[in-house]
């Protein structure tokens, strides 16, 4: 064994994943968790855990794996997430936890991310459900939005011992876990479900098809339904668009709705009456992960896919790994490339879109170089399909509806960073709500940190 190399983890080869929605990557087995956490050195000052959103015991629950001990993994991971057969798929581990990771300071750093994948899908197929609380504290609390944030915060509220309800506006909770990340690489009912169900096992109700601000607003929950306190976990879901010529066309989406029409509308199953259009030559707008979500999508629905993005690949915000993959199933990436124009047909539906090429410039206030258009660089590409993954916004419903709650000019609420208080008493929020779009382990890092503030204020 070569303790400077990760044991790789097995994938579906790129020429087979590229035409179905079955996840990508197969996880480690028993054997292969066990040989990868004998990599970990069990740091005293573990820095893994530093870099950790939620804190997880990281060392902890690798020496358990290592130890033959996957059921006493979980138990350790528990303590701290709510959701580790998510996180273990979708956090950006390589810029978290296994970024301060010693043994990749010589090698590769221990593959933290899938040990907690594996030690969650171990502990789901042999049906090790997290312990619900042995004390109640009779007190209700109400969170709005079962996205990451939401949940994480109802299943630390269980854990204390509060009667927790989430009121989720979908017919399915997850949030962006159902809505936005694509099947192959978050499986819904073998993942997501499973996870909720745990949340459920600790007590959590779960009331959907509830549009708080119009079914019910905040100040009535609790004036009228006596919740002590309440969280607002809503997230980011209001699409952003560039603002140029021929965004009103026929095959022009959000990567929004083009994401949730194939994953919680299930439109890329025949056996479902919710269609989507494919398209044949579909060009994805941005470089974030969404983008390589919509961009992955379509390709597995039939199309030539194009990733324009106006920067270079070296400022590519979304993970290596997406980036890695969509180039293997073979997603082209048009960097340095920004769009001017959609180009419309005489029926109204998109025929193409005109770009300019571009080159880097001086730092602009995130940092990065500031994208500045060519001289006489102008070209079309010619499309049927238009997604633009540019980025969302809070919904400004709540903060309408809700007496006494300040949001800042960018619609965002304002939250106390450390508990999650806003300017109204009694309630909290996190995650994209009050950041803006972020990661699912920062938006669960807020939950559990609101939980905590929460808890706090209603122990007074």
């Amino acid at each position: 064994m070569d303790v400077l190399k990760r044991v790789p983890v097995r994938e579906q080869a790129p020429e087979i994943r590229a035409k179905n929605f079955k996840e990508v990557c197969y996880g480690y087995n028993l054997e292969e968790a066990m040989e990868e956490a004998s990599r970990c050195i069990q740091c005293k000052n573990a820095k893994c855990i530093q870099g950790c959103p939620v804190s997880i015991d990281i060392p902890g629950f690798i020496k358990q794996i290592r130890d033959g001990n996957p059921e006493e993994a979980f138990r350790i991971i528990s303590n701290y997430s709510a959701l580790p057969a998510v996180c273990g798929r979708v956090c950006p581990q390589e810029t978290q936890c296994e970024e301060r990771c010693i043994r990749g300071i010589k090698g590769d750093p221990v593959s933290i991310g899938k040990l907690e994948r594996f030690a969650a899908d171990w502990a789901r197929d042999h049906q090790i459900k997290p312990e619900p609380p042995k004390t109640k504290k009779g007190k209700k609390v109400a969170v709005i939005g079962a996205g990451p944030a939401g949940l994480t915060c109802a299943g630390d509220l269980a854990k204390f011992g509060y009667d927790v309800t989430i009121f989720e506006a979908l017919h399915e909770p997850g949030g962006v876990l159902v809505y936005g990340i694509p099947e192959f690489r978050l499986p819904k009912d073998e993942v997501v479900k499973q996870e909720i169900d745990n949340l459920r096992a600790l007590g959590v109700k779960i009331e959907t098809n509830v549009i708080v601000g119009k079914s019910v607003t905040i100040d009535e929950l609790m004036e009228e339904e006596g919740f002590e306190a309440v969280f607002i976990g809503t997230g980011a879901g209001l699409p952003k668009f560039m603002g140029i010529p021929g965004e009103n066309a026929n095959g022009v989406f959000s990567a929004n709705e083009y994401l949730t029409r194939s994953n919680l509308m299930k439109a890329f199953d025949q056996n479902y009456d919710t269609p989507i259009i494919a398209g044949t030559r579909v060009a994805v707008v941005g470089g974030g992960n969404v983008a390589m979500d919509a961009a992955r999508t379509a390709l597995r629905l039939g199309a030539q896919v194009y990733i324009v993005y106006r920067r270079g690949e070296e400022e590519l915000p979304a993970r290596v790994e997406e980036v890695h993959h969509a180039k293997e199933e073979g997603v082209i990436f048009k960097f340095l490339t920004n769009p001017t124009e959609i180009l419309v047909n005489d029926n109204g539906w998109v025929c193409g879109m005109r770009c300019v090429e571009m080159e880097l410039g001086e730092a602009d206030e995130s940092g990065r170089r500031r994208p500045v258009e060519k001289k006489d660089s102008e070209f079309v590409l010619e499309l049927d399909t238009v997604i633009m993954a540019l980025g969302t916004s809070p919904n400004p419903l709540i903060a309408a509806t809700t007496k006494g709650l300040n949001t800042n000019r960018h619609k965002c609420i304002i939250a106390d960073e450390e508990t999650g208080l806003t300017s109204r008493e009694g309630v909290f929020a996190g995650g994209d709500a009050v950041t803006g779009a972020a990661t699912v382990i920062l938006a669960m890092g807020a939950g559990k940190a609101a939980a905590a503030g929460i808890d706090k204020y209603l122990s007074k």
